[in-house]
Formats: structure tokens, sequence, C-alpha cells
């Protein structure tokens, strides 16, 4: 990988830091359909990706907790089982020529739930509960929590829609429930792909500097000048392009 394709992946890194930070997001689908366009090697993107997102998700938690907006009985039923499941998800490392089309659909799936998640913001008139329904976060969590350690995603793009859908927290719970599920299944999945730790990309102390600086620009001003549901369109158009360019691969 040569110098010109370091800092153009850290630049890419960066807007995709802050355009995820600025709905709440760590952006890990996002790297790996920036990665995934590049053309890196699969194996190198997941590790990747995974670092990458739990230092945004880190910040993210950090600004939600000092807002107050952090709910710890809201979040831990999503958490008990998201990290081991994400840490048995972690150690799964797929081919590539079934990790390509898996991720792809994935981002297409991250893309519909984006959408989805701002149209219902629209429909739920009704008033969340005091305390979202305890197994039913279980199971939720546990099933992101596999997906997401198998392809290398936090898990919170996929939450945080989930949860506003079934109106089980307020939208500002949801963005901070998010951002901490994503840093928690992020170190559980980096945690059981151990073995592929030595794939990591040799840039990525460059670029978790572009994603830090990404993050922190993401949540301090990227929602003050664009619309919420313009973000979410645009990431998920992003999001569409990227994923069926890996299905296609």
């Amino acid at each position: 990988m040569d110098f010109v394709e370091i800092v153009g992946l850290g630049a890419a890194f960066l807007i995709t830091a802050a355009l995820y930070a600025s709905v709440g997001q760590a952006g890990a689908t996002g790297y790996l359909a920036v990665m995934g366009l590049a053309g890196l090697d699969p194996a190198m993107m997941k590790p990747t990706a995974l670092a990458l997102n739990v230092l945004v998700a880190a910040i993210g938690t950090f600004q939600f907790w000092r807002a107050g907006r952090f709910s710890w009985r809201t979040f831990y039923p999503f958490g008990v089982l998201g990290f081991p499941f994400s840490v048995i998800g972690g150690a799964i490392n797929l081919p590539a020529h079934i990790y390509y089309p898996v991720v792809g659909v994935i981002l297409l799936l991250a893309a519909v739930q984006l959408i989805r998640s701002t149209n219902s913001r629209s429909v739920t008139e009704e008033k969340p509960p005091h305390a979202p329904p305890f197994l039913p976060c279980l199971l939720t969590g546990a099933g992101i929590g596999l997906v997401s350690g198998m392809t290398g995603t936090g898990g919170g793009v996929f939450l945080a829609p989930a949860i506003l859908i079934m109106n089980w927290v307020e939208v500002r719970q949801a963005a901070a429930v998010s951002a901490a599920y994503n840093l928690l299944n992020s170190i559980a999945a980096l945690a059981g792909a151990y073995a592929t730790l030595d794939r990591l990309a040799a840039p990525l102390p460059w670029w978790l500097i572009s994603v830090g600086v990404g993050g922190i620009i993401g949540t301090a001003v990227g929602s003050r000048h664009l619309p919420d549901h313009v973000l979410r369109h645009l990431l998920a158009a992003v999001l569409m392009v990227s994923g069926l360019k890996l299905i296609l691969t």
C-alpha cells in the first residue's frame, strides 16, 4: 500500500467517522465499505474496522455519558448476551467468497434500517416504556452481537433502528445505547478475532487518528449543520452503493 492510498483511505475514514458519529454511530459498516471499495484483503478488513470502531464508539459513549443521556438500566439487557455472542462471532472467519457478499448484504440491511429508523420517528407517537422488556432485549442483543462479531461491525447501526422501531427507548437514549453497544461488542469481537490481529493494517495508527478527529467533529458539529434525517438517508445511499459493489465483486 503506497502513501497516496494510505492518505486517501485516511481521509475517507475521517469523513465516514464524522458522518456516522453525527447520528450516534461508530462507523464500522462505513469503514468496511471504504476498504471493500479499495479492494483490501478481507482478513485485514475485519480487525481493522473493529479497531477503528472501538475508538469512535469510545468517544461517542463518553460524550453521551457526560451529557447525562446514558442509562445503565436501559443498556445492560442488550449487552449481557451481546458481549459473549460477539466474541463467538469474532472467532468465526469467513472465506473471501462468502465474506464479501455477507458484508454486502449487511450493508444493504443497514441502509434499509437507517431509512426505517428515520421514518419511524414520525410514526411512533407512543411514549417508550420506563424500562425496555428484558427477555426481548436479551435476544436482540445476542443476535446482533453474533452477526456483528462475524462481520466486523459494532452492531449499533442495527441496534438503534431496531429499538426505535420497537419503541423501546427514546431517540436520544437509542443513540447512547448504540454507542455503548458498539464499544462493548467491538472490543469483544476484536478479542474473538485474536487469531487475525497480526493482519491488522500497517497504517492503522494513522487511520486511528483520522477516525478520532472525525468522531470528535461529527459528535460536536455534524448534526448541527444537517437535519438528522438527511444524514441518515445520505448514509443509507452510501451503504447501498457499497453493499451492491461488494455483492457483485
